[in-house]
């Protein structure tokens, strides 16, 4: 017998020890192919059609409850739950024996007859049983064994087992993605796959990871967003063009964050910001009504209205509403002083943008509850944004906040070589000054661009946060199905 935690050593032994005695009675104990023919919920929702007709269900053994010659169960497939009956005179004394030696935990396959017993339960009367997989360890006990958040997360397996509500999360975050797909296919969108691994990361101010290909010998990077290889289809002809994927960002943990995440960006050419923002509006609310046929949500402690449409307001005025500061008349230094009196921690940042952009988040954001565009942000931190040309400190940018948290970010598209070179060349001076996060310069892009690349707008949507919104999850471990975590060692 293998060695096993010491804190099981006990119940561990004793499932072994019944794993031997079914060898020794040459019962295979991990059996293989099992026909079924029904779902737990089919057998519930279609009982009328099939009382009194013989079905074939397979799951896990969740509860049982003995009286003597007769013992009944819970059945657990994907779809549900069922109670099942086996009974000594049905299946014979050997079979029997055999049923009440087994655990909780246990998958088994089952054929028995559809019938309502006298409190009225759906039950199979299971004529004949088949066990599929021994189950070796306990299952947690519902109200005491799998609370601890961290284990859910480090066994997501056994989470999903007893938490039925865990895998209604998942089963939503995968409608809302199919959702999402069909929506911008019947729009004309190509769904495409842009490169994993980058000789360069662009797309996004963050700390990418890294990476070494022998072949080649050369250092790689795991892609912290797609943007700039979408952005060459456009030169190349493509002009609506999506990709849901993954991205990378070597960046902290938190109920917002995960190194690995998974996003939502798509390009359409001869558009803007503001085709976007429409775009937006229209693609949240239509996958809302189809996954949860309402606009009206909970999140958290607030009641949120998805309703269009959206309040949209700049960046600078939603400042101005909730500080009585006017951060628009002010050069830099003034609004780092503004800034400090009102509080905000400005973290090393020193231009306008950085600065106004601190004081929106740390100050506005946080209450923008229901659906709101936040409109033209700074260049100083829109790096791949078209400048505005009614103010060239701001670019056609905006971001969308729901539950206050950014669900979207979407810009008119730059797509001018020259200002794109002069913006690569600053970030590439916060880069030498020790910003890792800065934008890499990207020779290769910027060629494309010289080709032309037409206007365009681009929208980026985080798959997580939106599931999150939808489904009402606190943190985005919590729909994420195997989230990063520290070893336990």
């Amino acid at each position: 017998m293998p060695e096993v935690l010491p804190e099981f050593t006990d119940l561990i032994r004793v499932r072994y020890e019944k794993l031997e005695e079914l060898r020794a009675q040459g019962i295979e104990p991990y059996g293989g192919r099992y026909e079924r023919t029904h779902l737990a919920e089919e057998v519930r929702e279609r009982f009328s059609e099939l009382e009194g007709r013989e079905v074939s269900l397979a799951g896990r053994i969740m509860a049982r409850r003995s009286h003597g010659k007769v013992t009944f169960a819970d059945l657990q497939d994907f779809s549900g739950r069922i109670q099942i009956m086996v009974r000594q005179d049905a299946v014979g004394s050997e079979a029997y024996e055999i049923f009440k030696k087994l655990d909780l935990g246990d998958i088994i396959g089952v054929k028995g007859s559809v019938f309502k017993t006298r409190t009225g339960e759906i039950t199979i009367a299971v004529a004949r049983f088949e066990l599929l997989a021994k189950s070796l360890r306990p299952l947690p006990e519902k109200w005491h064994g799998l609370r601890d958040v961290d284990l859910r997360y480090r066994q997501r397996y056994l989470d999903l087992i007893v938490n039925p509500e865990v895998k209604r999360i998942f089963i939503l975050r995968s409608q809302i993605i199919r959702a999402i797909r069909r929506f911008l296919d019947e729009r004309g969108f190509l769904e495409v796959e842009t490169p994993m691994m980058q000789p360069l990361p662009g797309g996004a101010a963050a700390r990418p990871f890294i990476t070494y290909h022998n072949a080649l010998e050369m250092q790689l990077y795991l892609r912290i967003a797609p943007e700039l290889y979408l952005k060459r289809l456009l030169v190349g002809g493509f002009e609506k063009v999506y990709e849901i994927n993954r991205n990378f960002r070597n960046e902290g943990i938190s109920t917002k964050h995960n190194p690995e995440f998974t996003m939502l960006e798509l390009y359409q050419a001869y558009a803007d910001y503001q085709d976007m923002m429409k775009l937006t509006e229209e693609l949240i609310t239509w996958v809302a009504k189809e996954v949860l046929g309402t606009w009206r949500i909970k999140y958290g402690e607030a009641d949120i209205d998805l309703t269009p449409p959206w309040r949209r307001i700049s960046l600078l005025e939603a400042v101005r509403q909730k500080t009585g500061v006017d951060f628009a008349s002010m050069e830099a230094g003034e609004a780092r002083a503004a800034a400090e009196k009102l509080g905000v921690e400005l973290k090393g940042k020193t231009l306008w943008g950085e600065i106004v952009n601190e004081v929106f988040e740390q100050l506005v954001e946080p209450e923008l509850t229901n659906p709101t565009f936040v409109l033209d942000y700074p260049v100083d931190i829109s790096p791949l944004a078209k400048r505005k040309k009614e103010d060239p400190r701001l670019t056609y940018r905006f971001e969308l906040f729901i539950g206050g948290r950014e669900i979207a970010n979407a810009f008119s598209e730059l797509n001018d070589p020259l200002d794109q070179r002069e913006r690569f060349l600053k970030q590439l001076e916060k880069r030498r000054a020790g910003d890792e996060e800065a934008h890499m310069f990207d020779e290769d892009f910027l060629v494309a661009l010289e080709y032309g690349m037409p206007p365009a707008g681009g929208l980026g949507i985080g798959i997580d946060r939106l599931v999150m919104l939808l489904t009402n999850s606190p943190s985005i471990r919590e729909v994420i199905l195997f989230p990063l975590h520290r070893p336990r060692d």
